[in-house]
């Protein structure tokens, strides 16, 4: 499914989909993006962001439970430009990004709370491929993740447009 709208899928499946509270803003080059859901929790120490961007995306999103910190930023261009190399389609941050020019122009998703120039400490704290909760919403692994410009939602299952 390479177009689809958050709208019409929302209207198509009703309460088969979760939607998340519109907390977020789009940074990325794409505005419109979907996969299965890879999770990490953490707390302004982005090691673990870039570990598992390390890894193949096979068209995944990655969902990052940052906490919602405002003090640092847990993506930057490099490491959305490995998430592009890697084959990922997306990344949610609930926190901050930095580079956003740069993640711009990047074929991939990012959304987050705001951006924020300062970096993080790389400890690699945190944990993998957890249930997280924010906006509203939980983001399990395995799950279906879908953005636009309307929205993001999550479903329990691959959903097909109309």
């Amino acid at each position: 499914m390479t177009e689809f709208s958050t709208c019409e899928l929302s209207d198509a499946h009703g309460d088969a989909v979760r939607i998340a509270a519109p907390i977020f803003r789009s940074f990325g080059g794409l505005s419109r993006f979907w996969g299965e859901i890879a999770t990490l929790k953490l707390y302004e120490d982005n090691g673990l962001v870039r570990e598992m961007l390390a890894e193949n995306g096979n068209g995944r999103v990655l969902v990052v439970d940052g906490g919602g910190s405002l003090r640092c930023a847990l993506l930057g261009d490099r490491l959305a430009q490995m998430a592009v190399d890697n084959g990922w389609a997306g990344v949610v941050v609930w926190g901050c990004i930095r580079d956003v020019e740069a993640i711009a122009r990047l074929p991939l998703g990012v959304l987050a709370l705001a951006p924020h120039p300062r970096r993080t400490v790389k400890k690699s704290l945190g944990e993998r491929q957890i249930p997280v909760e924010f906006a509203g919403i939980v983001f399990r692994p395995g799950e279906w993740l879908y953005a636009d410009a309307d929205g993001l939602l999550v479903s329990s299952q691959r959903l097909t447009s109309k």
